[in-house]
């Protein structure tokens, strides 16, 4: 296997992971800029090695492996460190739904990769915009203390809430566009 540029950068992303946590935990006030600053480049990388691969021509099945794992394991991490920080069932509900939807989706695009006639599920609009949504909340409630008084942090609960929702509306897509293929091992085994 040839080591591609997009490729270092979703390793880069990986590493950072436990940076963020180690960061995250620091006992400084100034730990959650830090985290936020952390998660935020590497958001960036997310997108900069997408780019790069299909700029450079370098898309490798390795990358389209690797690339949303690393996103997925970010995303669930940082999650994480919110639910625990803020404490709180408010933020709980939104970081179960998200994650709970990455494990649904990524079950689902296994599955058809395996067995479905359509073979894949590409990224829809809605996903795009949830990711964005998901990765602004993230970073917003990364780097503020959790106050529910500050406008900042209600903003960054909002948000996740947002994302949350347009989460279940892309599973529901997806789930959508793989029904019939889901569905016919049903009929198969009605008498």
């Amino acid at each position: 296997m040839r080591i591609s540029a997009p490729n270092i950068l979703t390793g880069a992303r990986i590493v950072m992971i436990p940076v963020l946590a180690i960061v995250f935990y620091l006992p400084y006030e100034s730990r959650y800029l830090m985290g936020a600053a952390v998660f935020s480049l590497a958001a960036i990388t997310d997108w900069l090695d997408g780019y790069l691969a299909r700029k450079l021509g370098q898309v490798t099945p390795f990358g389209a492996f690797l690339d949303p794992v690393a996103d997925k394991l970010l995303v669930a991490v940082a999650l994480v460190l919110l639910v625990e920080e803020h404490a709180s069932a408010v933020l709980a509900v939104p970081a179960l739904v998200i994650v709970g939807r990455e494990i649904v989706v990524s079950a689902l695009r296994e599955w058809m990769a395996k067995y479905s006639e359509r073979r894949s599920l590409a990224v829809s609009y809605v996903g795009k915009v949830k990711t964005t949504f998901q990765m602004t909340a993230i970073i917003v409630l990364l780097a503020s203390p959790p106050d529910l008084r500050d406008p900042i942090v209600l903003a960054g609960y909002g948000l996740l809430f947002a994302a949350a929702a347009l989460t279940l509306w892309s599973m529901y897509g997806y789930l959508k566009l793989a029904w019939p293929d889901l569905s016919s091992g049903m009929e198969q085994r009605k008498p």
